[in-house]
């Protein structure tokens, strides 16, 4: 394990899902849960023994209030989400199944996290002795106020010497909704960062190239370009995703260093339960074994067993512990007991 506490900056949001495989409005009710991309990461790694504390604002009602409560009785320390006027993210989920894909709604403009800015936050005193800042191309996309928060919480980081994870995450309707210049602000926050989550399609809009080559020589070759462009990258993670149906996709993982790399196997994840989340999951996996000093092929396989995972439980976030992931790869599906 590092030393020092994992950060993680970005905005709690509800999530209301149509019950079963409904579509949206069937019928009049929705199963409530709470989620945000950093704060699953953050609960992903509180699961595995971490010490992370979430940064973020929530509006002064019952619905921030109890945001918080779910995500602080997941382990994570809440004490620097800090109230602030507007509104709680909401988004709503059509869980999709066979032939038809998930739907989302969002509804998240005027949130109070979208609101702050970087005079809302100290970032020097809340980075101070910290292990990690992990970031997402979530927060700076919701508008220009977030975006300065983002980048101020990424240059504080570099500042004090604290590395710096991102996961690009690009959300091309968020960006869109306002006077954006995403290529620039993301190769900002990516300069600031030693690990990316991204694959060679971000990479390709950062860089402003495309990469010719299939697979994983095509993910090596952005990965190539993108140690180039940025020298502060240690690691790049990524998936490869093939969706079959709603309910069965093919998953590889990949982790490449400066000098080398490992891509996992392809494997077989069906009977999908919920599938929102398993990239943080992922990430949650890949810095756990990164941050318990494992190799490339150790990062990769973690994360995959953690997205893996998490398609079979409802809700935004993995909640798994070290010996899930151990009898992920031990192959044992029958009951434990």
């Amino acid at each position: 394990m590092t030393d020092g506490r994992l950060v993680f900056f970005g905005e709690l949001l509800i999530r209301l899902t149509a019950p079963g495989n409904e579509l949206l409005m069937q019928s009049p009710s929705l199963a409530l849960h709470v989620g945000g991309a950093e704060a699953n990461v953050a609960i992903g790694l509180a699961h595995l023994g971490h010490d992370c504390a979430m940064v973020s604002a929530i509006p002064p009602n019952a619905l921030g209030r109890g945001a918080v409560a779910a995500v602080r009785g997941a382990g994570v320390d809440c004490a620097a989400v800090t109230s602030h006027p507007g509104r709680m993210g909401l988004y709503f989920l059509s869980v999709g199944a066979g032939l038809r894909a998930s739907e989302i709604v969002y509804d998240r403009a005027g949130s109070s996290f979208a609101a702050t800015g970087p005079e809302d936050y100290d970032f020097d005193h809340l980075l101070a002795g910290a292990g990690l800042l992990h970031l997402s191309g979530i927060t700076p996309a919701l508008g220009p106020r977030s975006a300065d928060a983002a980048l101020a919480a990424a240059r504080a980081a570099k500042r004090l010497g604290v590395p710096v994870s991102f996961d690009g995450n690009y959300r091309a309707m968020l960006w869109e909704a306002w006077d954006s210049d995403p290529r620039t602000i993301l190769s900002e926050l990516i300069g600031t960062a030693d690990i990316l989550f991204g694959n060679h399609r971000d990479l390709s809009l950062v860089l402003g190239k495309e990469f010719s080559g299939e697979g994983e020589d095509r993910r090596r070759e952005a990965a190539e370009a993108g140690f180039a462009a940025f020298p502060s990258l240690k690691l790049i993670a990524s998936t490869a995703r093939h969706t079959a149906t709603a309910d069965h996709h093919r998953i590889a993982a990949r982790v490449d260093l400066r000098d080398s790399g490992y891509q996992t196997p392809e494997i077989d994840v069906t009977g999908i339960v919920d599938r929102i989340g398993a990239g943080d999951a992922f990430a949650a996996g890949v810095l756990h074994a990164h941050l318990s000093g494992g190799d490339a092929r150790a990062m990769a396989e973690s994360g995959l067993a953690l997205t893996c995972l998490k398609h079979s439980l409802p809700g935004d976030a993995s909640r798994f512990a070290q010996a899930d992931i151990d009898a992920f790869h031990g192959g044992g599906l029958d009951v434990r007991r």
